[in-house]
């Protein structure tokens, strides 16, 4: 059995900040971007943000977009 589409998306962003590509602070792309670069709903972008930003790897801002937590959860303040 394959991976849900969303848990792809999740654990890629979540790689994405462990390799230093995307840093604490840094906007994501808008969720029709991250549609079209992953190729899927907007249903299953909605399901991978939810998850990281119960991590507390995201924080959404109201007419402002998603950006990397900062600091990251776990992070020396």
């Amino acid at each position: 059995m394959s991976e849900a589409a969303y848990l792809k998306v999740a654990r890629d962003i979540r790689e994405q900040v462990s390799s230093g590509q995307l840093k604490p602070g840094d906007q994501l792309p808008s969720f029709a971007a991250l549609c079209e670069q992953y190729d899927v709903s907007n249903t299953v972008i909605r399901a991978a943000m939810l998850i990281l930003k119960a991590e507390g790897l995201i924080d959404g801002r109201q007419g402002k977009g998603v950006y990397i937590a900062d600091p990251l959860p776990g992070a020396p303040r």
